[in-house]
């Protein structure tokens, strides 16, 4: 944070510790007056993202880290001055390590000047520099250098974080798609390009308007594999919006993305090629403009006691033999003892029952069904199946009802009583009963056919 913070100042900035950050203010003046200015500027932006901090300019950057860690608020030292605010600190304050002085070396040069009475800055700052030299070393000279803010060194700079976000404000409001265009284009064409020098590619877009009514309307796209195509990008966005049309015109534009490690696919020497997954994407995204995000996608069933329950979630590509936490997984299938693996030395694989088993063929959507119920029992129904065939009978036989309900605390709740019933004679099966599924919905008083019993 305290980074982001000097970044905005300046793109010169050196991290010195985990507390300090040293940054090149040349040239700020035309931006914020005065050096003092400057520095009121740093400390209400370091306040504005929650953060207490001391600052200092000097000329010397060592003499400001010394004055930032020393001096509470803020403190302007001027060039040649340095000595002057910093006499009267103590030598143990002294960082060492930016004159390039071992600790266990620097604390023995320190204990040396105790002895000799040498306790502050400004007292070891006098002492020849010759004398120095002749005892404590070059090191000692180093921080004598250190001490009177005259040392000189290039500063260390740090290397910003990768931004992936890109923004623009308009001259003029833009209503029209087409215009908007180029200036997505714009913008994704920088992105992309940031995202070709580190080598990455994006799994997720997000795209955040500014419109003339101060809302700020924000729209993210998920990609089921990571990409760095402008052009794709281009289009998926423009089909987004076509979809999602903004209430009135837009004066900024603001696109980020989550970066994340492009794809890798190595084809078989005998395979034909696939189609590219890009086009698969854009085919999806205008069946989504046509026929809406909820019909899109793979079935999946709800964790609910609701018949015939599921709903439609976006497609995921995964690499084979990964586990959905994205690790590899590997199954071995450990054949029994004394045979090998295989169906017949499987028992629960074995078919034990040679009967025919009863299977169920669901009508979609269900019948609706006239039903006369004397007391509550079905005793006729008629319905007519899409297949211009009719459902017509007494009913004979009958079993039921099997009441189930749920999700009473939402408006789409569900309550209905399931019969199963046989129908003599019925034009579906002229020569005997036909079985069928039904069920009287309890909500609407609704009588329907479920399916029916092959």
């Amino acid at each position: 944070m305290l980074v982001s913070c000097a970044y905005a100042f300046s793109p010169l900035v050196e991290e010195t510790a985990r507390n300090t950050v040293v940054l090149d203010i040349e040239g700020c003046e035309l931006l914020f007056g005065s050096p003092r200015e400057i520095a009121k500027e740093i400390a209400r932006h370091a306040a504005e993202l929650g953060l207490k901090v001391n600052v200092a300019v000097a000329q010397n950057p060592d003499a400001a880290i010394h004055a930032a860690r020393c001096f509470a608020g803020i403190t302007i030292i001027p060039p040649g001055k340095e000595i002057n605010r910093l006499g009267n600190l103590p030598l143990v304050v002294l960082d060492a390590y930016l004159a390039r002085v071992e600790a266990d070396r620097a604390a023995e040069i320190v204990e040396t000047l105790e002895l000799w009475g040498i306790r502050s800055f400004r007292e070891f700052a006098a002492l020849p520099e010759a004398g120095v030299s002749e005892r404590l070393g070059p090191e000692g000279v180093r921080l004598q250098k250190l001490a009177r803010g005259e040392s000189k060194r290039p500063l260390l700079l740090s290397k910003p974080a990768p931004g992936f976000e890109k923004s623009i404000e308009l001259d003029d409001p833009i209503e029209l798609l087409e215009p908007l265009s180029f200036i997505l284009a714009r913008l994704l064409n920088q992105l992309c390009a940031n995202l070709q020098a580190h080598g990455l590619a994006v799994d997720e877009l997000r795209v955040r308007l500014k419109l003339e009514d101060k809302s700020e309307p924000e729209r993210a796209i998920r990609l089921p594999f990571s990409m760095r195509d402008s052009r794709v990008f281009l289009k998926l966005l423009l089909l987004d919006i076509e979809s999602h049309p903004p209430k009135c015109a837009i004066i900024a534009v603001t696109i980020a993305c989550e970066p994340a490690r492009p794809r890798s696919i190595q084809e078989g020497l005998f395979q034909p090629l696939a189609p590219e997954p890009e086009k698969l994407e854009l085919t999806l995204a205008r069946l989504i403009r046509l026929v809406g995000a909820d019909n899109v996608g793979s079935p999946e069933l709800v964790d609910t006691h609701r018949p015939g329950a599921f709903r439609i979630k976006q497609f995921r590509l995964r690499k084979f033999g990964a586990s959905p936490s994205g690790r590899s997984r590997r199954v071995r299938s450990k054949p029994p003892k004394g045979g090998t693996l295989n169906s017949r030395s499987n028992p629960q694989s074995a078919i034990r029952n040679l009967q025919p088993v009863l299977g169920f063929r669901v009508f979609r959507p269900p019948l609706r069904a006239e039903v006369e119920a004397p007391g509550g029992w079905p005793a006729r129904i008629k319905a007519q199946t899409g297949a211009g065939r009719r459902i017509r009978g007494k009913i004979q036989r009958l079993a039921g009802p099997w009441r189930t309900s749920g999700d009473w605390w939402a408006e789409d709740r569900w309550a209905r009583d399931e019969w199963d019933v046989a129908i003599a004679g019925s034009e579906a099966s002229p020569e005997k009963g036909t079985l069928y599924r039904i069920y009287h919905d309890l909500r609407s008083d609704g009588w329907f056919v479920e399916g029916v019993y092959d």
